[in-house]
């Protein structure tokens, strides 16, 4: 499962949004994760591959923008509150991978990214990407690029909890569940949760 996919999905039940989600293991590396993180770092935008990335274009004076995640071309103070609110979307994770660096990266998109992009944001006139290009990549490397191999999402509302298995988000109704397989996945991963967690009125069951 891709981060970005957290920035749309919703309980299949109750249709609550956004829900919480649980990180157990990520399919990309250690090394991966390090490596978005010291090339953010480093600021050197003639290293990053942004045409590939972040599409921009003038029309009639006005800016549009659209890239992996803003797929849409939109005007570019639109496209700029889009991203915002992406990677306020992060605030719901809660990174429980033996990953040091995903933790670091997390937290530099929801401290410095995010703050740089409002800032940036609350200028009059607003012409030119440049100063903000590391920022606006590293939001599409993590959502994007990125890879959640095992979790959980959790509706806050609700109380159901849907695993992740390799890489694939199991949100099927409650009578379509592998009670077997899901309770042994849980109880696989228990110690990556709290014991808040499993006192709650967990659906469809609980261990």
């Amino acid at each position: 499962m891709k981060p970005w996919l957290f920035d749309i999905i919703a309980c299949p039940i109750d249709k609550h949004y956004p829900l919480k989600l649980f990180i157990f293991s990520y399919e990309s590396s250690e090394k991966d994760f390090e490596s978005f993180y010291n090339l953010f770092k480093k600021r050197e935008i003639d290293a990053l591959p942004i045409e590939d990335t972040i599409h921009i274009h003038t029309k009639k004076k006005d800016i549009f923008v659209k890239d992996n995640v803003v797929i849409e071309e939109k005007p570019i103070k639109i496209y700029l509150k889009l991203m915002i609110e992406s990677i306020e979307e992060l605030v719901h994770f809660e990174d429980r991978s033996s990953s040091d660096y995903s933790k670091s990266v997390i937290n530099l998109l929801i401290s410095d990214v995010k703050e740089k992009l409002t800032n940036f944001l609350k200028k009059t006139d607003i012409q030119d990407l440049t100063s903000v290009l590391p920022e606006l990549f590293l939001v599409n490397t993590f959502k994007v690029d990125v890879e959640i191999e095992s979790g959980v999402l959790y509706c806050e509302e609700c109380h159901r909890w849907f695993p992740i298995i390799d890489t694939i988000p199991q949100m099927l109704p409650d009578k379509y569940r592998d009670k077997d397989a899901e309770l042994q996945f849980l109880k696989t991963n228990k110690n990556l949760l709290d014991e808040k967690f499993f006192k709650q009125n967990l659906k469809p069951f609980n261990i």
